[in-house]
């Protein structure tokens, strides 16, 4: 249900994590959440990592969203169990410490859109659907739904949720929801350019800006300039900054 490459690129590796189910559009199921979980987790002690790649096998879909047999014979109690899995495997990439990346493949709906939403960086083909239709099937948007009006604004959060239409990839480019658009056929080429320009940073800076970017979402903004000061200082017990700094100095001279 869940597949893990891990890819050397350039000296480094990334982990490629698969909802692998396409004949059900890659659904989420409890075993596929129980076990993107796990595989989530398990990478965040590898410190070998320098990124990981989020997407759903075959052409059709990143993730259809829900399992729909598991929707139909939910009850109140069995209904907290299944949406707290949602959201731990949500949890679990917003709790890696180096950057997600969402390739989305095509359709890109109810939970499967709360997990893109939970990566870091969203890119995807132009044939791509996005939406979040669960008042439709009688239920509320919930958990990680509730990052759509940061990442689109309240409105157009609103939008999603109490109409339950989808909207196209280049709405979803318009509106902020995705970072990039492409063709299917170029979805690969510009998801390893951004793992490039991941990769040109340094690995504990890029640590650092990650905790950085999810505390300024969680935290106030005084609480936020001071994690970030703590940051900055902290990068200095590292020898990454005064090593770039004067690389770009002697670069500099030469010029």
């Amino acid at each position: 249900m869940i597949s893990v490459a891990l890819d050397p690129r350039g000296g480094a590796l990334v982990a490629r994590v698969t909802l692998d189910n396409p004949a059900k559009l890659n659904c989420l199921s409890r075993e596929a959440l129980g076990q993107f979980a796990a595989d989530m987790r398990a990478l965040e002690h590898d410190p070998r990592i320098r990124a990981v790649v989020v997407t759903g096998a075959g052409q059709k879909a990143f993730t259809g969203g829900a399992d729909l047999d598991a929707l139909g014979t939910l009850n109140p109690l069995t209904a907290r169990v299944f949406i707290g899995q949602i959201h731990e495997a949500c949890a679990a990439v917003r709790d890696c410490p180096v950057p997600v990346i969402a390739r989305i493949n095509g359709w890109c709906l109810g939970g499967g859109l709360e997990l893109a939403a939970s990566c870091d960086l969203r890119i995807a083909a132009d044939t791509a659907n996005f939406g979040m239709p669960e008042v439709r099937l009688g239920i509320p948007s919930v958990v990680e739904a509730a990052l759509l009006p940061r990442l689109i604004g309240a409105g157009r959060a609103r939008w999603l949720v109490m109409t339950g239409e989808n909207i196209s990839a280049s709405e979803a480019l318009a509106w902020g929801l995705v970072e990039k658009i492409c063709r299917p056929e170029e979805l690969d080429n510009q998801v390893n350019k951004t793992l490039d320009a991941i990769l040109a940073g340094e690995p504990n800076a890029v640590r650092a800006q990650k905790r950085l970017c999810k505390a300024w979402e969680e935290t106030t903004l005084a609480e936020s300039v001071r994690v970030s000061i703590d940051e900055f200082a902290r990068s200095y017990e590292t020898d990454e900054p005064n090593r770039r700094v004067a690389a770009l100095r002697a670069a500099r001279k030469k010029s």
